[in-house]
């Protein structure tokens, strides 16, 4: 792999590589792009078959970070790090302690947050060294599980594509179809059954299942029946690229936004969805509650705050939903040139007056 070629090309800021041998780190910080901020991603800890394949996954988080931080308007650019090793065995306090002074030098170019394989505990550990991490524990004025903030945005995001679909935002009476009823879901599933949606519900845990048919009057389906239901809205909340070649053919749905990341198998997906008429919520944009929220614990959280900047996540829909119209473009693309957009407007305009860029140094 040609790094700098391919480094050039997607026209990533920096590469940082950190080694500990006593603690047997072994992480890559990707910076994509801080032109609205310092870098916010969060530290994912996995196998990875390759070093290869771990640069890769950095490089490619990082990025995405960049245009769900930009559509969400947060003053905040695109970073990720990845950490090779199994986060059931290889986890230690030296090790997270090591990542964190690496952090601090980057001297807030940079701030993490929990991921995959990484817990708050984790993020704890890692603020013993740095300032630069959110997500950390409410002792210390985090804001705790960020669970219920995704779901209240994808529940507004939601209301945005019925907008869109039908011209009212109303979800009283319509049917919505959700695949998975983990912690997002089960709340998002909350939201709908207060404003009178009707429920049809599925994941392979059943228990959590029950919970939703007990609790919320939902309809519970096997997995594999969910693509089929006749239904308003098909809410994707589990594993990612369930929207492909097998599921778009069975889907009754006018409309699908849920909480996953990475819904669409491939982008032609998202191409075939918009050529059937089928309002798509893109997912870096209905599910950037989580990263609005822990975004907010910069500035000293304040939940009232964090809550009513999640709300705008509804004007971002419209707002792609808009470009998509303007532009003739499937609503992946218009999400992507609505935070393209946003990045190249304030380079124009810095390169214009600003003399000194002003980042966040410390969230004391």
């Amino acid at each position: 792999m040609e790094m700098f070629k391919y480094m050039e090309t997607y026209d990533y800021e920096q590469l940082v590589f950190c080694q500990d041998k006593a603690s047997g780190l072994k992480a890559i910080i990707a910076i994509h792009d801080t032109t609205l901020g310092p870098a916010l991603g969060g530290t994912r800890m996995w196998t990875y078959a390759s070093e290869e394949d771990a640069i890769i996954d950095a490089l490619r988080l990082a990025k995405g970070m960049t245009y769900k931080n930009a559509a969400a308007g947060l003053n905040l650019g695109g970073g990720k790090t990845v950490i090779i090793g199994d986060p059931k065995k290889d986890k230690n306090e030296a090790m997270f302690r090591a990542f964190g002074r690496y952090i601090q030098s980057l001297n807030g170019r940079y701030i993490t947050a929990e991921d995959v394989g990484t817990t708050v505990n984790d993020m704890d550990t890692i603020h013993e060294e740095t300032d630069f991490v959110t997500g950390i524990s409410p002792a210390f004025g985090s804001s705790g599980n960020p669970s219920p903030v995704t779901a209240y945005g994808v529940y507004k995001g939601m209301k945005a594509a019925a907008k869109q679909a039908y011209g009212v935002d109303s979800l009283e009476g319509r049917t919505v179809a959700v695949q998975g009823v983990g912690n997002v879901a089960y709340k998002l599933c909350e939201y709908l059954y207060k404003e009178g949606a009707n429920l049809i519900v599925t994941d392979i845990n059943k228990e959590a299942v029950q919970r939703a048919v007990e609790n919320y009057g939902a309809k519970a389906v096997e997995p594999d029946e969910i693509y089929s239901v006749y239904c308003d809205i098909y809410a994707p909340c589990a594993l990612g690229a369930t929207i492909n070649d097998e599921t778009i053919p069975q889907l009754k749905a006018t409309i699908v936004a849920g909480a996953a990341n990475n819904q669409l198998k491939e982008t032609r997906h998202g191409d075939i969805l918009h050529e059937k008429g089928i309002v798509y919520a893109p997912d870096y944009v209905i599910n950037a509650g989580g990263v609005i929220n822990v975004a907010d614990e910069l500035n000293g959280y304040d939940s009232e705050r964090a809550m009513k900047r999640v709300e705008t996540i509804y004007d971002n829909l419209m707002r792609v939903f808009a470009i998509s119209k303007r532009d003739n473009i499937p609503t992946y693309v218009a999400a992507d040139r609505m935070a393209e957009e946003r990045i190249q407007g304030l380079q124009q305009s810095r390169s214009t007056f600003l003399l000194n860029g002003h980042h966040i140094i410390s969230r004391r």
